[in-house]
């Protein structure tokens, strides 16, 4: 039996018929919950119960003042399939730049992502589609940008941002050098480095983000993939960055907010 008081659980399931419906309903659930939106862009080796549940998690943890939507795509949800959603992701993009400008549409006010992983990827790539349109921050309404263990070239990612071009609020990095999934993403590639456990902070600033090192921070996975929602404190500095637009001026200070807000 499912507690309520520590677990999550669905307790409804609505099907629209199109888009349309869709759009509707979640433009109405915003004008409601408080005129903001935050996406999700779940990463590799997840499927939607994975990212239905990451999202649920996100959003109750942070006190996300606003209406949580997921970005689902066709991940195969296996360890070995790796390549299957590297083009899966590719396959998604247009469909992730159709539900953000769907989002600018309604009154939402700010549009909030947050993205994992390969979902990183998927997300700067839309983004960058968006920004060859001249509407690089749907009409205004793009908010805070959190790609956490980015599973992204860096050589690519930097292409990436010039062609988007420095964002108006930086975009926040969530890196740390312990990550061994990226490791192994990163001999899958070639032996690549991936931004999520590039060394070089300052190279990435450079492009207009703002890096935030979680290698002295505990992960409650044993491949230390996912530290930006296992660990508590940290997910409520991701929450007051969301609420309050604070949180992650600097890096320098993180370890020492994270231990001030995990002793709350």
């Amino acid at each position: 039996d499912s507690n309520p008081a520590k677990q999550f659980t669905a307790t409804d399931v609505v099907h629209y018929g199109d888009a349309q419906q869709f759009a509707k309903a979640v433009g109405a659930d915003i004008s409601m919950r408080g005129d903001r939106a935050l996406v999700f862009v779940h990463g590799f080796n997840n499927g939607f119960d994975d990212g239905v549940y990451r999202i649920t998690q996100i959003a109750h943890d942070t006190k996300y003042p606003g209406t949580p939507v997921l970005f689902s795509w066709a991940s195969s949800a296996k360890t070995t399939g790796y390549i299957y959603d590297k083009d899966s992701a590719n396959a998604a993009r247009d469909d992730l730049e159709a539900t953000l400008r769907m989002l600018a549409k309604t009154k939402a006010k700010s549009i909030d992502i947050i993205a994992h992983s390969m979902g990183t990827w998927l997300t700067m790539e839309a983004l960058r589609q968006v920004a060859i349109t001249g509407d690089r921050d749907l009409s205004g309404k793009l908010g805070d940008v959190v790609l956490a263990s980015p599973d992204i070239d860096v050589d690519v990612f930097k292409s990436q941002m010039r062609r988007y071009g420095k964002p108006d609020k930086p975009f926040i990095l969530l890196l740390s050098d312990d990550d061994r999934a990226l490791r192994l993403s990163g001999l899958i590639a070639g032996s690549r480095p991936r931004v999520g456990d590039y060394r070089d902070a300052a190279d990435l600033a450079s492009y207009g983000v703002t890096v935030v090192d979680l290698s002295n921070e505990k992960g409650a996975d044993s491949f230390n993939h996912t530290k930006f929602a296992d660990n508590p404190a940290l997910v409520k500095m991701i929450g007051q960055r969301l609420r309050e637009d604070d949180g992650f001026a600097s890096d320098r200070d993180v370890t020492d907010r994270i231990r001030q807000l995990a002793a709350q």
